[in-house]
C-alpha cells in the first residue's frame, strides 16, 4: 500500500508583528479567528526572522537554511537562489509527489519549484479606496483549494498574505475598529516627523488621509488590516473543514518579518533590526502529531520550519539543514534552540548584529538615512523596546558581542565555504554605480519611494 502524506497549507504573512496579535498578548482583539485556531495547535512564543527583509526572510523560511547557505540577505537580491539549495516545494514534489501551488509569491528566489503560481491584487492607494487584499487572495485561493482537494495527490498550498504590509487600507468596518477620533486634528502633531521624512513622505501621502496628523490612526489601520485578514483567513479554515480535511492537514501560520510602526523613527515599514521586525508568529496545527493548546517558550528561527514540516510529514530528503525540527522542543525533550544568533538587514540600510536573550548589538556597515549611530547596544531585559543605546556605556559588552558575532561568521564561512553575503551586496539600494553610502546625508538624499506603483515596482525588481 502506497504511503499517504498529509496536505500542507502554509500562511506566509508579509509584515505581521507577533506582538500585534491577540494570541500573543496584544490587548486589541486583532486575531480572534487565529486565536481559536491556535487553541487547536501549538504556538511558538519566541520565533525570529534573523535575516530582514522579505527576500531573505522567505529565503530562510522556505529552505531550512540560513543566509550563509542561501547567500541571500538583500531585498534586491541579484540572481536566483543557489542551485545547491532546494526549496520546500521542490522537496515535497520530488520526494513525495506533492502538487504545489503558490498564491501571491512569484519571482522571489525562494519561490522556485511550485507547479502553479496564482496572483492577486495586494496593493492600493488613497485614491483607489479601501484595499480588500485578503479577500482578493481568497477569491483565487478557494477555487484552487477545491481543485487540489479533488486530485489524488497530496498538496502544498502556500499563501502570501499582504494585508499588514503598507499601504494599510483595511475595508470598513475595520478602518474604525480600533480608532475613534479625528485623525486630522490640527492640535495633534505626532505625524509631523513622519511626513517630513523625505525618502518616504510621498509614499505615505499616497495612501494616508490628506491632512493626517495622528499617528495612532495609522497604527489602528495596521491593526485593522490584521483583523480584516484574520476574518478572511477563517474562510480558508472553513473550506478545509467543509472538505473534511482540516484535521489531517498540516496548517502553518508564519510571517517573513514584522513591521516598524512609530517605533525607532523607522516609520511604518520594515527595516532596521529591532525586535519589532525580528519577532514573528509561528503557529502549527496538525492534531495527529502536534499537541493542542500548547505554547512553547523556546527560541527558534525561520530555518527551523522546513525540518519541522518534513518531520511531521515523515519525509526524509537526506538534506543536512541549517535549522532543526521543533518537535523535540514541542515534546519537552529540549528547552530551546539557539538563544543567541546572527542578524542581518539590507533593505534601506545595511547592518548586521548579534542578539542574545539579554543583549542586542547592531553594527552599521555603512551610514543610514535615519542618521543613527554606527553601533547600537540594547539591554533587552531592562529595555525590551530598545530605546536606550548603551554602546558608549558598555564598550566591554560591545567588544564581547562583536567577538561572538565574528566567531560565528568565521565558523559559518568555514562550514559553507562561502563568504558572508552581507559584505558583498554592491548596489543593494538600487542605485547603480553609487556604491556604499559615505554619509547619512547621502543616503537620505538618494533613497526615495514615491507611491504604491513605485513600491510595487521595487518589489518586482527585487524578484529579478
Amino acid at each position: 500500500m502506497a504511503k499517504t502524506y498529509p496536505n500542507i497549507v502554509h500562511f506566509g504573512i508579509d509584515s505581521l508583528r507577533a506582538d500585534h496579535m491577540s494570541c500573543y498578548g496584544y490587548p486589541r482583539l486583532t486575531t480572534p479567528h487565529i486565536d481559536r485556531f491556535a487553541q487547536g495547535g501549538t504556538l511558538f512564543e519566541h520565533t525570529y526572522s534573523p535575516h530582514i527583509p522579505t527576500t531573505s526572510g522567505y529565503g530562510s523560511m522556505l529552505t531550512g537554511m540560513d543566509c550563509f547557505s542561501t547567500q541571500i540577505v538583500a531585498l534586491r537580491h541579484k540572481g536566483p537562489l543557489r542551485s545547491e539549495i532546494k526549496t520546500l516545494a521542490e522537496i515535497l514534489r520530488e520526494e513525495a509527489g506533492y502538487m504545489t501551488t503558490s498564491v501571491g509569491f512569484q519571482g522571489n528566489p525562494a519561490s522556485r519549484g511550485f507547479d502553479n503560481y496564482l496572483n492577486f491584487s495586494g496593493w492600493g492607494s488613497w485614491n483607489e479606496g479601501r484595499s480588500p487584499k485578503a479577500q482578493n487572495l481568497n477569491s483565487v485561493t478557494v477555487p484552487e483549494l477545491d481543485r487540489l482537494v479533488s486530485q489524488d495527490q497530496p498538496f502544498y498550498l502556500f499563501l502570501r498574505h499582504m494585508d499588514p504590509h503598507a499601504p494599510y487600507l483595511p475595508p470598513e468596518p475595520y478602518e474604525r475598529a480600533f480608532y475613534h477620533g479625528n485623525e486630522c486634528d490640527p492640535d495633534n502633531r505626532s505625524m509631523e516627523p513622519v511626513m517630513s521624512f523625505k525618502p518616504f513622505c510621498d509614499f505615505f501621502a499616497s495612501w494616508m488621509p490628506p491632512g493626517i496628523s495622528d499617528k495612532d490612526y495609522v497604527i489602528a489601520q495596521y491593526d485593522g488590516a490584521v483583523a480584516y485578514m484574520d476574518a478572511c483567513i477563517q474562510s480558508i479554515f472553513n473550506a478545509l473543514d467543509a472538505h473534511g480535511i482540516l484535521d489531517e492537514t498540516i496548517v502553518i501560520i508564519n510571517a517573513d518579518h514584522g513591521e516598524t510602526l512609530y517605533d525607532h523613527e523607522c516609520w511604518f515599514d520594515h527595516h532596521g533590526i529591532y525586535d519589532t521586525v525580528l519577532y514573528v508568529p509561528l503557529i502549527i496545527r496538525y492534531p495527529e502529531k502536534v499537541p493542542a493548546g500548547k505554547r512553547v517558550s523556546g527560541y527558534n528561527q525561520h530555518k527551523d520550519l522546513v525540518p519541522t514540516i518534513l518531520e511531521l510529514a515523515e519525509i526524509d530528503p537526506g538534506i543536512e539543514f541549517d535549522g532543526k525540527s521543533l518537535m523535540p522542543m514541542v515534546h519537552g525533550e529540549v528547552a530551546s534552540h539557539e538563544s543567541e544568533f546572527y542578524i542581518t538587514e539590507c533593505t534601506w540600510m545595511r547592518k548586521h548584529g548579534w542578539r542574545t536573550a539579554e543583549w542586542k548589538l547592531i553594527i552599521a556597515l555603512e551610514p543610514d538615512f535615519h542618521f543613527k549611530p554606527s553601533v547600537e547596544l540594547y539591554n533587552l531585559v531592562e529595555d525590551p523596546d530598545e530605546n536606550v543605546n548603551l554602546a558608549d556605556v558598555h564598550p566591554d559588552m560591545v567588544a564581547a558581542l562583536t567577538k561572538r558575532m565574528e566567531s560565528w561568521i568565521a565558523k559559518r564561512e568555514k562550514e559553507t565555504g562561502l563568504p558572508n553575503p552581507i559584505h558583498h551586496q554592491g548596489d543593494w539600494h538600487g542605485h547603480a554605480g553609487v556604491g556604499a553610502f559615505k554619509t547619512s546625508r547621502q543616503a537620505y538624499d538618494t533613497l526615495h519611494i514615491g507611491d504604491p506603483t513605485q513600491a510595487a515596482k521595487l518589489q518586482a525588481e527585487a524578484r529579478k
